[in-house]
């Protein structure tokens, strides 16, 4: 999430947009190939959510002091996600792909089979 923040900072201040959602990608990537395998059901729904939270966080410091901060707010996150909606997809789509293959499935079945009161299989 800092990470987020900091490119979303950084973005705006500089005028680059594409650097918001290149840190996005980067960030995701790197998450989805360092996180323990036993965490990667919990990852698959978590970068879209980290970077909302930094999100919002940037544009609270962004339209600090201006009037109808709640109105700006708005206006910017609205705008913020219609500009990073191609790298959230791509982020996401990236950490199911990176997941899958680093052990999701078996992570899924043993989600569902605890939910269900199965016992695990020795």
């Amino acid at each position: 999430m800092a990470a987020s923040l900091s490119a979303a900072l950084t973005a705006d201040a500089t005028g680059w947009g594409f650097l918001n959602g290149a840190a996005f990608v980067v960030a995701c990537v790197v998450a989805a190939l360092l996180v323990r395998p036993s965490d990667l059901l919990g990852l698959t729904v978590s970068p879209p959510l980290a970077y909302f939270t930094a999100a919002v966080a940037a544009e609270c410091v962004l339209t600090l002091g201006s009037t109808g901060f709640v109105r700006a707010l708005a206006l910017g996150m609205g705008t913020r996600l219609a500009d990073i909606a191609p790298w959230l997809f791509l982020g996401t789509a990236l950490v199911l792909i990176i997941s899958v293959f680093r052990g999701l499935p078996s992570n899924v079945r043993a989600f569902s089979d605890e939910l269900n009161g199965r016992r695990p299989r020795a």
